[in-house]
């Protein structure tokens, strides 16, 4: 029960990696507030993670006043917030000679000022508490270019940036700011990306061979990595850039 009598926040908790922090978070005793763009999904999670006390609300991380409503809503039901986890993100493909702004904007709303967003409004409930822990999702295309991932690739190199920098900022107030940077990981983001079922089959079967530890990752073994950086084991650690990506980071381009 690492996170007993502990409130915690996560977007984009529907499905995928969300759901398992989610799902981890409440087994080790936190009250949730989970918060997505479908009510059905969150809907299902809360019934799954009673008797865990589970607030659920619909919005969009894109939309300032959805994190300012989201703020409130978790200030009314819970008193206060301990822990942000900043999952909700979208990808895309494409580079610079088949550019599509639409696509661009998309990420760039979704993945950067998404997290701007909800940090901004949530992150005073974690000063007022007295400290707290605030999880960003990053990813390995942070760390290194991917051909034709233009937008994702400078996105999550973004949240590293905005990871590091609100870690400084906020740790006079005892809040820690840490990132995860997943490798391939099986959920449901590719697909709603707009990969088919046969390329995203493909696509996993290759990635056995650009992780070297021969598999890709789950979903819960990055809600392991979100429940220490949640915990109070992690009190002293800050502006962490974690890679949970089965050694993707370490490889040459293939």
């Amino acid at each position: 029960m690492k996170l007993k009598g502990k409130v915690a926040f996560v977007s984009g908790a529907g499905s995928g990696i969300g759901r398992a922090i989610s799902e981890r978070f409440a087994r080790e005793g936190a009250a949730l507030f989970v918060a997505g763009r479908r009510r059905e999904p969150l809907d299902e999670l809360a019934r799954k993670v009673a008797p865990a006390r589970c607030a659920v609300s619909t919005g969009d991380v894109r939309r300032p006043e959805d994190a300012d409503r989201w703020a409130a809503e978790c200030a009314r039901e819970f008193g206060g917030l301990d822990i942000l986890v900043n999952n909700a993100g979208i990808i895309g493909g494409g580079g610079i000679l088949d550019f599509d702004r639409a696509r661009w904007r998309a990420l760039m709303d979704t993945n950067v000022e998404g997290v701007v967003e909800l940090t901004r409004a949530l992150a005073p409930l974690l000063v007022k508490r007295g400290g707290g822990s605030i999880v960003n999702m990053g990813s390995v295309t942070g760390i290194r270019p991917y051909g034709g991932l233009l937008g994702y690739c400078v996105s999550k190199a973004a949240v590293n940036m905005i990871t590091q920098s609100l870690a400084l900022e906020l740790a006079p107030k005892n809040v820690t700011v840490n990132a995860i940077l997943p490798g391939v990981v099986v959920t449901d983001l590719h697909r709603t990306g707009g990969m088919d079922e046969a390329a995203y089959a493909a696509f996993l079967e290759r990635s056995k061979t650009t992780h070297p530890l021969g598999r890709v990752g789950s979903a819960e073994e990055i809600a392991a990595a979100a429940l220490y950086f949640a915990s109070d084991e992690a009190r002293w650690t800050t502006g962490t850039l974690l890679s949970v990506d089965g050694g993707r980071a370490l490889t040459a381009a293939r």
